[in-house]
């Protein structure tokens, strides 16, 4: 099921009538917020693991 233009324009209105403007702002920011944190700590629990695999892969290369 996906979402169509006036679909979330209703639901952006809703929103708007339920936390008001200066609310609605904040929680936006803290989202963002939240969600930058997320992409930081994912990206960082990757990078082990792409470094031993690009060791690995040097490794094979050296040895061949």
């Amino acid at each position: 099921m996906r979402l169509g233009g006036w679909e979330i324009v209703i639901i952006i209105v809703i929103a708007l009538l339920v936390f008001g403007g200066k609310k609605l702002a904040g929680i936006g920011k803290s989202l963002g917020t939240s969600v930058r944190e997320f992409k930081e700590e994912v990206n960082a629990s990757n990078k082990p693991a792409e470094e031993a695999k690009a060791e690995a892969s040097a490794k094979e290369t050296k040895e061949s």
